[in-house]
């Protein structure tokens, strides 16, 4: 049964040392692939982190209302929406570098108008634009990464990507305490600019190039990143073979965005969809965009409370980076669901603290150890990790169509929680941290039943236990 392979127990052999495996793939293409792309990710941090610290400024600046302030806080996943509609197919029509090119264009204009922006619509207009981009760079980047890495470092290479996420959204929040709106959308656009040199030098993906037909250049392509002395025929010969079976399945099933649909893709699906929404409903958003308003209202120093929680959300990160591929993807899963869960009950708790006049003198504390303990979590487990474990799960004839389907979910979801969390806190602050704690605890118990290990395991060997009959003795849990 494949639901057997699944379930069986790692393979203690795929425990590789760390530093040797980076040793091995330190070839200049994968270090540039790597670069340009953790840029992005850096910038998509930089993006979401930018509306917390400037709250107030912005708003003063140009008389915004609330409501053009929460206009301008959500119209991101607006864009993110219509990101999300086009990334797998973007991605799949022209290629990854050339999709980078694409949405590297979209955050430099976008960061430009709000850097001059005299106005709401400008202003809004800069936000949709980067919006867009990483609707689509939340595919494109750990799509990219997880198909150039090494399999023994493929989790470590995407959580880093990931990890480059958290620290944009830190450099954001601090920044944020000390130089100017304007200033700090300039500063953000920095970031891509350095990417336009390099995508003239990194390499394609191998996959995609097997699945467009473009077989001669894969072994081009992975001799370059594995290195000129590497044996890279077994690896280029797993990825042509599996590439021609799955076309040759195409022709059987058909192809098309509703062939994710058939039951094979079920489980899959289910899991891809429910681990990348789970973070935006558990109050993701909500912490991001509102941490001001929340410290603010608990009774913390926002300075305190931003650079805190930018310190811890790195350290989690890099903690979650170096364990990826040592105790594997779904025990760090679990570990950062608790920790948010328990993030959002303390939050929810300080609220109670705080309106009830109890323990006045540390109810501020408890609610920034809280707070920090969320993103703290959120850094090592649940930030990179669904997007890893979905770029492992997906074939490449439905990658696409999966990504599309998973980004606009979480895009949906991250939009509803962004313009209502406001909203929410009005209605009760308590209760709304619960809400999101509970969702957490659901979060727990999906991922201890149904979520798969994909450690040590290359991408061809995972999708062949999810969709075709296993080979004996083969494991992903």
């Amino acid at each position: 049964m494949a639901e057997e392979g699944l379930l069986a127990s790692p393979d203690k052999s795929s425990t590789t040392s760390l530093l040797s495996e980076i040793s091995n793939a330190s070839t200049r293409p994968f270090v540039l692939a790597f670069t340009a792309f953790s840029c992005g990710a850096f910038s998509f941090g930089c993006i979401v982190g930018y509306t917390a610290p400037t709250q107030s400024s912005i708003m003063k600046d140009l008389n915004l209302s609330i409501a053009d302030y929460s206009l301008f806080g959500s119209i991101l996943t607006v864009g993110l929406v219509l990101g999300a509609l086009i990334c797998g197919k973007l991605t799949d029509l022209v290629g990854r570098i050339n999709t980078m090119w694409i949405t590297n264009m979209l955050v430099i204009t976008g960061w430009f108008a709000i850097a001059f922006a005299k106005g709401v619509w400008l202003l809004d207009i800069g936000r949709f634009l980067q919006g867009i981009s990483v609707g689509i760079s939340s595919y494109l980047v750990p799509v990219y990464i997880t198909e150039i890495a090494p399999r023994n470092l493929r989790g470590a290479a995407s959580s880093l990507s990931g990890l480059s996420v958290g620290v944009g959204i830190s450099v954001s929040y601090a920044l944020g305490t000390v130089v100017a709106w304007r200033d700090l959308a300039i500063l953000g656009a920095i970031p891509c600019l350095m990417i336009v040199p390099l995508l003239f030098f990194i390499p394609e993906s191998p996959r995609w190039l097997a699945i467009v037909g473009r077989e001669k250049e894969v072994e081009a392509v992975l001799l370059g990143l594995r290195g000129a002395k590497s044996d890279i025929s077994d690896e280029a010969r797993e990825i042509i073979e599996y590439t021609q079976h799955v076309k040759q399945q195409e022709d059987v099933n058909g192809h098309g965005f509703f062939k994710l649909f058939q039951r094979k893709y079920a489980l899959s699906l289910t899991i891809g969809i429910v681990l990348i929404a789970l973070p935006q409903l558990g109050g993701l958003n909500g912490y991001m965009f509102y941490t001001g308003s929340i410290f603010t209202a608990t009774g913390v120093s926002s300075d305190v409370g931003f650079i805190s929680t930018s310190i811890i959300q790195i350290v989690g990160g890099f903690l979650g980076t170096v364990l990826v591929d040592i105790s594997g993807r779904r025990p760090l899963l679990l570990v950062s669901q608790a920790g948010m869960f328990l993030g959002c009950l303390g939050t929810a708790i300080s609220f109670i603290l705080q309106k009830n006049n109890c323990w006045e003198t540390g109810t501020p504390i408890f609610a920034l150890i809280s707070v920090m303990v969320y993103f703290a979590s959120y850094g090592l487990g649940m930030g990179p990790l669904p997007w890893v474990v979905a770029s492992e799960i997906y074939p490449v004839d439905v990658k696409g169509a999966a990504g599309t389907l998973c980004n606009l979910i979480t895009s949906l979801s991250s939009w509803i929680v962004t313009y209502f969390f406001s909203f929410l806190l009005q209605w009760s602050s308590t209760g709304t941290f619960f809400i999101f704690a509970t969702v957490m605890c659901l979060g727990i118990v999906f991922t201890a039943k149904l979520v798969p290990e994909t450690k040590g395991k290359s991408l061809e060997e995972i999708h062949s236990l999810f969709y075709d009959s296993p080979l004996e003795d083969s494991t992903i849990f």
